[in-house]
């Protein structure tokens, strides 16, 4: 699917820029690091497209509606 290739794409371009930048110094909580970025705009723009309703978006995402809860409180989204 072509938004798949884009979007691990968009990543590796990312992942090249950050470890191009370190410059010589060790990487850290990379892993941590590219899921924050990623997943909070997801979930806000998943939740903002469903119309705030957090059943629709859980089952938009493919997760259980008390783990979206957990990570909207986790990344603080209303």
């Amino acid at each position: 699917m072509i938004v798949d290739n884009d979007l691990a794409a968009c990543v590796r371009g990312a992942l090249e820029a950050y470890f191009k930048d370190l410059d010589g110094e060790p990487p850290h909580a990379v892993y941590d690091m590219l899921l924050g970025c990623v997943e909070k705009p997801m979930l806000e723009y998943v939740l903002n497209h469903a119309g705030g309703n957090q059943s629709k978006a859980a089952e938009i995402l493919g997760l259980n509606r008390n783990t979206l809860r957990k990570k909207l409180k986790q990344y603080d989204i209303q």
